[in-house]
This record gives structure tokens, C-alpha cells and sequence, in this order.
């Protein structure tokens, strides 16, 4: 079965969706942003409520994009929502920061920590990282070239290894590391009167790409149930997943331990392993890291070429292979920049760049869904419960964070939305030269 604008295949079940909203969102940052967020919270209760706060904010997100994954079941996800509530201009915009910052700039940062990861389990110097980040690009690329079939048992290979990193991970705090010898939830009078602010950007990271699903949905199997379904069985799990880790990290090395390591997830897995439990949760993280950059990749290559179909965007851009039904040279075109975001070095600031571009494009994708109710009231599978209550709620609390995010830090989120802004030229030359077929 196609899906009836692409040409994509029908294949992925629920199991595969709901594994793709994991991957997509496990990434590095559950084994390194805790100690940054309990550096700038004022206890061990403070420190859950934050990642369990944002986690019920990332699901209210997701429910809003399951009910726009039901109305819109195609590949594009929020390029298509943008393109036709707000018109060409604001679909360009998001596809051309996604290009540039949000999915390109997330891939090199994370391969990055992939490739050093990947290094120190191979006893490697640290001159091969780069090198190393690169090759898992290009292996993302081979992995997805020839078929989504074959690239989603890779993806459910990688999610399913990393949930069992997480696992490990737990068991050993929880039980086998000497949990109980810190109070989880005492409060660390060093850091009294700290406020959650400044914790928010490493922990939205961290939960950062459940909107990654809604652009393959010209490839799910019955859309307007299954994208619902996954997406909420997928956040439910991830969220679990974020608690217990910060519970098993609090448990063994108490709040302000955890504020101190750089590497919580290896000073747990060496107090019971050693050494050699350091390198275990290295291999763990090498892997988790690898399989987010594959699903954001392939999810992003779709968004591409949905633009080139509609003509914002290189016409050969939006083509599917004839055979594979896979978008080719949009996977490439998306790779090759990650490469050189890699080979720049400045990862680290895109990385930033990439949080908050992505969490800004996330609300006003969600705005999006007042447009399709006020002008569209057709019946569909899925609705959010609580409309419009819980839309405005995620728009208003990321447009805080997005508010103080700007103001404390303007150098980086000032040349986020610089990059922003100028598409917007870029975008009226594109009309001018090449007249897509959207006008």
C-alpha cells in the first residue's frame, strides 16, 4: 500500500511507530543533561519535577501532533501543518532552518558524541572523532538508502539496545550500586533559591524530537489510528524511562553528586562494574546516540522532499527512487550538511542553535492546530483532549521558556532566529527564480 500523494510505502506498524518516537527522542542527553540540571535546582525533588514536568509538556506537544498526524497523514509533518495554516512562506522557513540548524546541526552535535563515545570504548585518540562522527553519518546514509524496510529493523535494532542501556542503567542504580545510602529528594543548601530557568534548554533536549514521527506518516500503516497511539505509548515510555534514571542517578550519587559528575551515567555502571562498567554504559550511549541520529536524518530527508514536491525546494530534491520509494537525494543532500557542520566544529553551538529552533518550531507547529479546527471540521480518529486548554498551555510555557531562553542567552538564540529571518529573502529570490507550484 502507497500513500495516495507520494508515493510513499505503508509499513510501519504500530510497534515500529511507537519505536520511533523512543528512538527519536533518546538520544545522549538522559546520560549527560541530569548533572546540568541539577547544577541549577535546588534538590533531588526539584530535579524530578523538572524532568517529569517537561516530560507531561512534551506529551501535551505530542497529543496535539497526533491529532495533526490524524488530520494529515502524509510525509512532511510540520512543514505541511505550517504550509497550509500560515501559507509557503512559513513552510519554507521551517524546512530551511530544519536544513540548516534543526535536524543537520542535532546530527553533528550528537555524532559527535557518538564518535567520542565510540572512541573510548576502542581506546582510540581523541583525533579520531571527527573521522569517526562523519562515517556514522555516511553509515546512516548507506543504512537508509536502499528501502525503509531494512533501515526500520535497524532503527527498532538501535532503540531497543539503547532501552536496554537505560535498563541496566537503572538496575544498577536502584539496586545494585548502593542505592539508599543518599536521600533522593534532600535538598542541597549550596544551591538554594536556584530557579528552574536555566535547567529548562538541556532538559527540553532531551526530549526533543517527538514531532520526528509525523514526517515519516506517509509510511505508517493506518495513520489516523496508529500515529495517535504511538505517539502516546512512545512519550508514556520515554518519560518512565527519564524518571527512573534520574531516581537511580539521585540514589546513588545524591543530588549534589550528580551535580558534580560530568558523567553520572559511568559513575553509576563503575560503582558496580568497575572500569569495565564505564566502558559498558559507553557502548550503551554510543549506540543510543547513533540511532537518534539515523531516525532524525531519515525523518528530516521526508520534510526535504515534500519541499522539492511542492516546488520550495530543488525539483530532483523531490523525488523518490523508483524502486526503494525512498528519498534519495534529499537523505544525501541532508547527510552531506551534517558532514560539514561535523567538520566545522561548531556542533556544540548548533547544538544550541538546534534546541532552540526546534522547541520554537514545535509551538508554532501546535498553533497550527487552532487553524485546522477554526477552518476545518471534518471528523477525524483523533482529537486532544482538553481543547484548546492543553494547545495553549504547551504554546504558552515554550514561548516562556523561549522569552527567557532570549534574554539570558542572546548571542546564541539571537543567531538562532538570525538564521531564521533570513530565509525569508532567500525565499522571495526562490519565488522569483523558480515559481513553485504552491504559490
Amino acid at each position: 500500500m502507497t500513500s495516495p500523494v507520494t508515493g510513499y510505502q505503508r509499513s510501519l506498524r504500530l510497534r515500529d511507530a511507537a519505536l520511533v518516537v523512543i528512538g527519536g527522542i533518546i538520544g545522549g542527553g538522559i546520560f549527560l543533561n541530569p548533572s546540568t540540571a541539577a547544577q541549577q535546582t535546588e534538590s533531588g525533588l526539584a530535579l524530578l519535577l523538572m524532568w517529569v514536568g517537561a516530560g507531561v509538556l512534551t506529551l501535551i506537544g505530542a497529543l496535539c501532533y497526533a491529532e495533526l498526524g490524524a488530520r494529515r497523514p502524509h510525509a512532511g509533518g510540520s512543514y505541511v501543518y505550517l504550509r497550509e495554516a500560515f501559507g509557503p512562506l512559513a513552510g519554507f522557513l521551517f524546512g530551511w532552518t530544519m536544513l540548516l540548524v534543526i535536524y543537520s546541526g542535532s546530527s553533528a552535535a550528537v555524532a559527535t558524541i557518538f564518535a567520542s563515545y565510540t572512541a573510548s570504548v576502542f581506546g582510540l585518540p581523541a583525533s579520531m572523532a571527527t573521522p569517526l562522527a562523519a562515517g556514522a553519518l555516511v553509515l546512516v546514509a548507506l543504512i537508509n538508502l536502499f528501502g525503509l524496510k531494512f533501515g526500520v529493523q535497524m532503527q527498532n535494532l538501535f532503540t531497543l539496545l539503547k532501552l536496554l542501556a537505560v535498563a541496566i542503567l537503572v538496575v544498577c542504580g536502584l539496586f545494585l550500586a548502593g542505592a539508599g545510602s543518599t536521600p533522593i529528594l534532600a535538598a542541597d543548601p549550596a544551591r538554594a533559591g536556584v530557579g528552574f530557568m536555566d535547567a529548562s534548554l538541556p532538559v527540553l533536549f532531551a526530549y526533543s524530537g517527538f514531532t520526528y514521527l509525523n514526517n515519516l506518516a506517509g509510511e505508517v500503516r493506518e495513520p489516523q489510528r496508529t500515529l495517535p497511539r504511538a505517539l502516546t505509548l512512545g512519550m508514556l515510555g520515554v518519560i518512565a524511562a527519564y524518571a527512573l534514571v534520574n531516581v537511580a542517578y539521585l540514589a546513588v550519587l545524591g543530588h549534589d553528586g550528580l551535580a558534580q559528575s560530568s558523567t553520572p551515567a559511568a559513575a553509576v555502571m563503575g560503582k558496580v562494574f568497575g572500569p569495565f562498567g564505564a566502558k559498558l554504559i559507553a557502548v550503551g550511549i554510543a549506540i543510543s546516540t547513533f540511532g537518534f541520529c539515523n531516525i532524525t536524518l531519515v525523518a528530516g530527508a521526508r520534510v526535504l522532499q515534500v519541499m522539492g514536491e511542492d516546488g520550495l525546494f530543488f525539483t530532483n530534491v523531490g523525488r523518490l527512487h523508483p524502486r526503494h520509494h525512498t528519498p534519495n537525494i534529499a537523505l544525501l543532500l541532508l547527510v552531506g550538511w551534517s558532514i560539514v557542520l561535523v567538520l566545522s566544529g561548531s556542533y556544540g553551538q548548533l547544538l544550541r542553535y538546534a534546541t532552540f529552533g526546534d522547541w520554537l518550531a514545535c509551538a508554532v507547529g501546535v498553533s497550527t492546530l487552532i487553524w485546522y479546527r477554526h477552518r476545518q471540521r471534518e471528523a477525524v480518529s483523533f482529537r486532544v483532549p482538553g481543547y484548546p486548554l492543553l494547545p495553549l498551555i504547551f504554546m504558552a510555557t515554550v514561548g516562556w521558556v523561549m522569552v527567557e531562553s532570549l534574554m539570558t542567552s542572546v548571542s546564541d538564540t539571537g543567531i538562532g532566529l538570525a538564521i531564521m529571518a533570513a530565509g525569508i529573502p532567500v525565499y522571495w529570490v526562490w519565488r522569483h527564480l523558480f515559481r513553485p507550484a504552491h504559490p
